[in-house]
């Protein structure tokens, strides 16, 4: 069994940036990189985007390239799936049979794309966009398709029908609540999106819940629960993701959805670890409330903090969340969580194709979405991190840059 001073389980940006990292703050020990893909550590977010799109070669979305790691020892272990810990003994368990031994565990795995639960979700044709080799599927068999259903209207459905249509195909996006992005975007951003697609020919459709997925070994369509048929060559499910975090809680580690951990990011097991989306920690700018944040900036940021905690300079978690999601020439900046907002404020014209949206909660500024608005989105970090409370009739006037504001 071979032994490291660290075992990092998970090589996306979260894993990755960690061994970056200790090495680059003065980590000497043994480290080792495990990933259950194939490929070295890369980018996630260009696979809806300019991957699917082709606009970008896999080399270009790496987090670094092969010699680097070499260069700072640090050891990776592709194509390796963790099924077991053993937090006693200090072991982690591989699918094959493998065994490793850590002293400190960091565990940094994400999540695995929820699933429809449906008939005919394992049909040829339908692909959930979560890693390369499902986005390499979708490209090889996209030439022969034209009619293509989406399931989902969150951030990755929106970006793949983006790119369909750039690609000259029949698009249908469907989303089971009422509006898409409805569950991380006011109504006034999610109609603005809905409109832009629908000018871009989506055929977007609403309430629309999925009974089954049609075929005879390969997807021919969709079946809505109110028994309408929609012909698709090709689906794609993107209706979130499930914390990856079954070893670990099977191990007896604490946690319900995902891992919990601290402001240090440690565990209930004070030699392991957990960063990223699988991760479930308090966020101060959720009002205290423990919740998973899916995104590249907590990865990197919740990466920094353990190994800052690891290397004996502990210091606790509190960054500023932020997001964006590229769509045809519209660019949406986030900054902050809107959870648990009571008042939203319009500021600009949606119909100029560039304004912004801001959350207040008891009067504080807790986030804002900008469409085309980066002015905003910079300048209004400062209001976010301070919980601001400013007039909202300030707010929503484009006269007075937000800078001026506080």
């Amino acid at each position: 069994m071979s032994r490291y001073d660290i075992i990092i389980v998970g090589a996306g940006h979260g894993g990755a940036q960690a061994a970056i990292y200790l090495r680059q703050w003065g980590f000497a020990g043994s480290i080792a990189l495990i990933g259950d893909e194939p490929e070295l550590p890369y980018e996630r977010p260009p696979l809806s985007k300019d991957y699917l799109a082709g606009e970008k070669p896999f080399e270009r979305i790496l987090i670094r390239p092969a010699a680097f790691w070499d260069e700072r020892s640090i050891t990776l272990l592709p194509s390796t799936r963790i099924a077991a810990v053993d937090p006693a003994a200090k072991t982690v368990a591989a699918a094959d049979g493998r065994s490793f031994g850590y002293s400190i565990l960091i565990w940094a795995t994400g999540g695995t794309p929820k699933r429809l639960g449906c008939r005919g979700e394992s049909l040829g044709g339908v692909h959930f966009i979560r890693n390369r080799a499902e986005v390499d599927a979708m490209t090889a068999e996209m030439e022969a398709v034209r009619q293509i259903v989406v399931i989902g209207g969150g951030y990755i459905g929106l970006e793949a029908a983006a790119v369909l249509r750039k690609l000259g195909k029949s698009v249908t996006l469907l989303e089971a609540q009422d509006r898409v992005l409805s569950r991380v975007a006011g109504e006034a951003v999610s109609r603005f999106y809905e409109a832009e697609h629908r000018a871009q020919g989506v055929d977007i459709r609403l309430n629309a819940g999925v009974a089954a997925i049609e075929g005879e070994g390969r997807v021919c369509g969709v079946r809505l629960v109110d028994g309408t048929l929609l012909s698709a060559e090709m689906v794609i499910v993107g209706i979130g993701i499930d914390a990856a975090a079954a070893p670990l809680q099977a191990s007896g580690i604490a946690g319900v959805n995902g891992v919990d951990v601290d402001v240090f990011c440690r565990t209930s097991d004070p030699a392991i670890y957990a960063i990223g989306d699988c991760a479930a920690h308090e966020n101060a700018f959720a009002g205290g409330m423990r919740l998973r944040v899916e995104s590249v900036q907590n990865a990197h940021d919740q990466a920094a903090c353990a190994v800052k905690a690891i290397l004996g300079q502990p210091e606790p978690y509190r960054a500023v969340p932020w997001f964006w999601s590229n769509q045809y020439d519209l660019r949406l900046q986030t900054v902050g969580l809107s959870v648990g907002d009571d008042q939203t404020i319009l500021r600009g014209v949606p119909a100029s194709r560039s304004f912004s949206l801001l959350y207040l909660r008891k009067g504080r500024v807790i986030a804002l979405d900008c469409v085309n608005a980066t002015k905003d989105y910079v300048q209004g970090r400062k209001l976010v991190e301070a919980g601001a409370m400013i007039d909202p009739g300030r707010l929503a006037d484009t006269n007075v840059p937000l800078k001026e504001m506080f």
